[in-house]
């Protein structure tokens, strides 16, 4: 049994946990490919136990309960082709969370957020259909040997889902992700960021996310489930 804690930078909406930062962190503790299904809102500054269930999955709870899921699996993703990085950076100029933002205190997406304190990925659409966006990552994200920690990378390929299958229209929270991570980019590297729509169904919504290096190299994809809130569930 393991015990981890989400420290409150590390938050998506207001009282809880970014979901991709949360999905990376049981992954970094596994040092597995993983399939996460959160089941509830990722409490911060509360310790949370990871343990096996002994039917083949890990499960993270609080005192109050389970929080996730977690079961071995490696994603299996088509991802686009990446735009150039001069149109990552001319598509994050038209990032919709900077007029309108459910959580603008979010460690990844949110514009509330400083450099050196959130990542700052601000996906806007391009022409052809995928959100983009540039990320240099801090120097706060290395996880000991110049490369960004892999619950960093988790993270940085949460978002830009949400804005790919819903822009800054509907509230949505992350139901599901899976990733996988290619090469751990270097701290100060410049990357892009990019999301896209896979299918829809109900207020089920699937998206794909990657990271690219400044050669255009594929360093890490994920696919994830997005549920829209109905108002009420709004935190």
């Amino acid at each position: 049994m393991t015990t981890l804690t989400i420290g409150s930078r590390f938050k998506g909406p207001p009282e809880s946990g970014n979901g991709g930062y949360v999905c990376g962190l049981i992954a970094t503790s596994l040092q597995a490919d993983i399939k996460v299904r959160l089941v509830a809102p990722p409490p911060l500054e509360t310790p949370l136990e990871l343990a096996p269930d002994g039917e083949g999955q890990w499960v993270l709870s609080s005192a109050a309960g389970p929080v996730a899921r977690a079961l071995a699996g490696r994603v299996e993703l088509d991802v686009p082709s990446p735009p150039q990085y001069v149109q990552a950076v001319w598509a994050s100029q038209h990032y919709p969370g900077f007029r309108e933002h459910a959580f603008p205190d979010c460690f990844v997406c949110g514009p509330h957020r400083r450099r050196g304190d959130g990542l700052r990925i601000f996906p806007g659409m391009l022409d052809s259909g995928i959100v983009a966006a540039p990320w240099l990552p801090a120097d706060n994200l290395d996880a000991g040997d110049g490369k960004v920690g892999v619950e960093y990378l988790w993270a940085a390929l949460d978002c830009p889902g949400y804005f790919a299958v819903s822009g800054a229209r509907r509230v949505m929270v992350l139901g599901e992700m899976q990733a996988h991570v290619d090469r751990r980019v270097h701290v100060g590297e410049a990357c892009t960021v990019i999301g896209w729509k896979i299918a829809a169904e109900g207020r089920k919504h699937l998206a794909g996310t990657a990271i690219f290096d400044e050669d255009g190299e594929l360093c890490a994809r994920a696919r994830a489930t997005w549920v829209e809130l109905i108002p009420s569930a709004t935190r």
